[in-house]
């Protein structure tokens, strides 16, 4: 499997068969331009939330089939499971629902906290148990870095892939020495170094390594 970060929570899934898209979402400034969809036609989308600006399903490619809730799912021997949960620790009273999806595919186990802002629950944590690849938000909107860490230790996935954070950049519209690097905050709080950017993660079964990783993409 091929694993692409696209920016915030939105990530592409490229199985032997199957592409997967997860919360497509409008780009910061290209409102005025909804006429031209991105070139990725996957078979499937999956979106976590109803925040605006993250289930801009019209800007893919192609009739993907569209899964936005929690259940049970199966489209081109993809299994997907969607889990109820909150964007916030007050079980959705202050920012809303959130849904957790688990995407079998390839033999791999994905797991796509979206806007996650709690630590599991038992009965969520269950379902997330087998998780071989962990998407997890680390910006601080919905989960901080602390929270995060926390989150991991819970699922104790073989690869971990931090999302919804702004990478400090030379490009990047803040003052590092006023706004911490939310990257670095997590490095700290996993006990890791901060790495090298990857382009995309190719992973497959035989290939996931026997201890956790923390796999830093660039956004694509």
């Amino acid at each position: 499997m091929e694993i692409t970060w696209l920016g915030n929570s939105c990530f592409q899934l490229r199985g032997k068969n199957v592409v997967l898209v997860t919360d497509p979402f409008l780009p910061q400034g290209e409102q005025s331009d909804l006429s031209r969809p991105r070139k990725i036609n996957p078979a499937i989308i999956t979106v976590s939330s109803k925040r605006v600006g993250q289930d801009f399903i019209q800007g893919i490619e192609g009739n993907a089939r569209v899964i936005n809730a929690p259940g049970e799912y199966e489209i081109s021997d993809v299994l997907i499971t969607g889990v109820a949960s909150y964007q916030d620790n007050k079980r959705g009273q202050v920012h809303g629902r959130n849904t957790i999806y688990i995407i079998h595919m390839d033999e791999l186990v994905i797991c796509h906290l979206g806007n996650l802002g709690h630590a599991l629950y038992e009965e969520q944590l269950e379902e997330v148990a087998d998780a071989d690849v962990l998407l997890i938000p680390i910006g601080g909107e919905n989960t901080t870095a602390a929270q995060a860490a926390e989150i991991i230790s819970q699922v104790e996935p073989r690869i971990v892939i931090p999302m919804q954070y702004q990478p400090v950049t030379a490009d990047t519209a803040i003052d590092p020495a006023q706004t911490p690097d939310p990257l670095e905050k997590f490095c700290r709080e996993m006990g890791v170094e901060k790495t090298d950017l990857q382009p995309k993660l190719n992973v497959t079964k035989s290939s996931l390594p026997t201890s956790m990783q923390v796999v830093v993409l660039s956004v694509r």
